[in-house]
């Protein structure tokens, strides 16, 4: 072969393979966008279910008859401070606490002097911060999801992804009946 050829080939090898290292190495920093997006998502989450005892406390005190939901609320944020639930898992289970955790704070208008308390409205403004942070999460964390799963699905990055075994992941959704319009009106 001649010297020219062997510079040629040689050429594309070394640029097919620092083609590859490079999508590799995009796919891993991905991947771990996720897992930092995740965590600054579990920090938030984190600090809700910190204030749940709380909150469940104090409405306990004016809200005796509520206390089926409380209890089903304090044994979902049991259930996910407990370390064995995969990060669909936790998703799901969020899901079910922001539902929990909403219906809390509409039993909570049947107790005027329980909305006047100054702990429970400090308590409150809290958790609507934490919430609103929790909301900031999501959207980062759904973005950088839709990252990560078109880095691994499209071409020529999903062989590696797949010499990788790395798998599409779940964004955050809200449950349907949570995305219909609220009907003002029932309200008054």
């Amino acid at each position: 072969m001649a010297p020219t050829i062997i510079i040629i080939i040689a050429a594309l090898v070394a640029i097919l393979v620092i083609a590859t290292i490079t999508m590799y190495n995009g796919l891993i920093r991905r991947r771990n966008e996720v897992d930092n997006a995740f965590g600054g998502m579990d920090v938030q989450l984190k600090k809700r279910y910190d204030l749940i005892p709380n909150l469940v406390s104090t409405v306990k005190q004016y809200a005796s008859h509520e206390k089926d939901l409380l209890t089903k609320v304090t044994e979902m944020r049991a259930q996910a401070t407990n370390g064995t639930l995969n990060n669909d898992e936790k998703v799901a289970l969020d899901n079910q606490i922001s539902a929990g955790m909403k219906s809390i704070m509409v039993a909570v208008e049947n107790y005027p002097d329980l909305k006047a308390n100054e702990n429970f409205m400090n308590l409150q403004r809290t958790l609507n911060e934490v919430e609103s942070q929790i909301s900031a999460a999501r959207r980062t964390y759904n973005a950088v999801i839709t990252l990560y799963n078109n880095g691994i699905q499209t071409f020529p990055r999903n062989i590696i992804a797949g010499n990788m075994k790395m798998q599409t992941k779940q964004v955050f959704e809200i449950p349907e009946v949570e995305r219909q319009n609220v009907d003002v009106k029932s309200m008054f």
